[in-house]
């Protein structure tokens, strides 16, 4: 692969500053952001007067444990409006989820609001290894989705070409990429599989490709489907962090020199992380539910709001700026079955790890009589589905999962092609437990 390392001079000073530089820039944006949500924000005012604190509490940045969290049933409680801290007016953009659980999160964004999304979406291309007059396929979903608009007015401010396919059409992309030659993707890292196995359909090596950077996220993903990806277009795949909540695309993004876990751009967003029992602030290097305040919104501030991401803060190292490490699982899509904890990338490890079947998987939650049960839907990778080869996959990847992941689960190894295919986000789990 091509060293695609950045010249120091590229950087945004902010980058590479002290961290006594980071921290003062931070408090003086945090005081600013609270007073803004207290002033602006009715939800804010009310929760804080409650709690007993008030913006000139904040005289130091772990003075913010002393406030409220912020939930994602708050947006849909105070729905479309009620949380922006502007004149609707004054909010050039909206964006909101598709809302499958109930009404949609809306998430707004003024003038400002979108020009530091820019830049920050930028400056995570720039860290993936992308520079100005590269071509980027930007594959993510258009729409109130904030990848695909997030991401596009990152690859134009950055200088670089905006190639706006969109999710789906895989044929459609693949002869794209061919024709067009760009030099980085931006695409689901699941949707990145489909694009794998439609190169593999048309009789095309993928390490041909002009690809030289793949920036996956939207999902967690876990370093297996990294080297998968890697090995499979002679290219780097670098991991890109944001939410809606926060701002969406670029809140962190992995440095492609080092690839240990996305740089979280401190000088717009204070990280926290907490024990998702008691909300206790942990201490950086621990394990728990990562937590974020904006310190630079105006539409849209967000103090303590509880991602449900699971993972731990990190020093800096490429940047002064600390890391997270990779997003692997997230508080809400655990799986507690006959009292284990179970992640879906836990499942996703081990079938990567197992010859014979292809990357693709579903877990199905359902009873078994009164107690609750697990099976996992893989299928062979082609050349291997014969009934042999697929009876002794799924009894290594059953051996496996009990081994390492700690339970009993049913295999069903299916032919090519028969596990649900991916057009944006996977779904990686379906609970049929009340359905039975």
């Amino acid at each position: 692969m091509e060293d695609l390392s950045p010249n120091k001079a590229d950087l945004d000073p902010i980058e590479i500053a002290s961290i006594d530089e980071i921290r003062a820039l931070q408090l003086d944006r945090l005081k600013w952001s609270v007073r803004h949500a207290y002033d602006n924000v009715p939800m804010y005012k009310q929760r804080f007067d409650e709690a007993g604190v008030h913006p000139d509490d904040l005289q130091e940045l772990s003075d913010l444990a002393k406030f409220p969290f912020t939930y994602k049933n708050d947006l849909r409680d105070n729905y479309p409006f009620g949380l922006f801290a502007v004149p609707r007016n004054e909010i050039i953009r909206l964006h909101a989820s598709s809302g499958t659980t109930g009404k949609p999160t809306v998430v707004g964004y003024t003038k400002n609001d979108i020009d530091n999304w820019a830049d920050l979406v930028a400056r995570s291309l720039r860290a993936s290894g992308l520079r100005r007059g590269d071509m980027v396929h930007n594959a993510y979903g258009y729409g109130l989705f904030t990848g695909g608009l997030g991401a596009h007015y990152g690859i134009e401010r950055l200088g670089a070409t905006v190639v706006p396919m969109s999710g789906g059409q895989t044929e459609k992309q693949v002869g794209l990429i061919t024709d067009f030659k760009p030099d980085g993707i931006m695409v689901t890292p699941s949707y990145m599989l489909n694009i794998l196995e439609q190169y593999h359909k048309v009789g095309m090596d993928p390490r041909e490709s002009s690809l030289k950077v793949g920036v996956f996220g939207a999902e967690p993903w876990t370093d297996a489907m990294r080297k998968e990806v890697e090995n499979a277009f002679d290219m780097h795949a670098v991991d890109i962090y944001g939410l809606s909540e926060i701002m969406g695309p670029g809140v962190a993004n992995e440095c492609v020199e080092t690839k240990d876990g996305p740089v979280i751009w401190e000088d717009h967003f204070l990280p926290e992380i907490i024990d998702p029992e008691t909300g206790e602030v942990l201490p950086d290097g621990e394990m728990g539910e990562l937590v974020f305040t904006t310190i630079t919104k105006e539409g849209l501030p967000m103090i303590r709001y509880r991602t449900r991401d699971l993972t731990r803060l990190l020093p800096g190292t490429a940047r002064s700026m600390r890391r997270m490490e990779k997003i692997t699982g997230r508080s809400d899509d655990m799986i507690i079955l006959r009292g284990v904890n179970v992640f879906p990338s836990q499942v996703e490890e081990q079938v990567m790890a197992t010859g014979g079947l292809a990357p693709y998987y579903q877990i199905e939650l359902y009873k078994s009589g009164r107690m609750d049960a697990m099976r996992v839907f893989v299928e062979a990778e082609p050349g291997s589905a014969d009934n042999m080869s697929k009876t002794a996959a799924a009894r290594m990847l059953t051996k496996r999962i009990k081994d390492i992941v700690g339970v009993s689960t049913e295999i069903i190894v299916g032919d090519p092609g028969d596990v649900e295919r991916s057009q944006g986000k996977a779904k990686r789990v379906v609970d049929n437990r009340d359905k039975e």
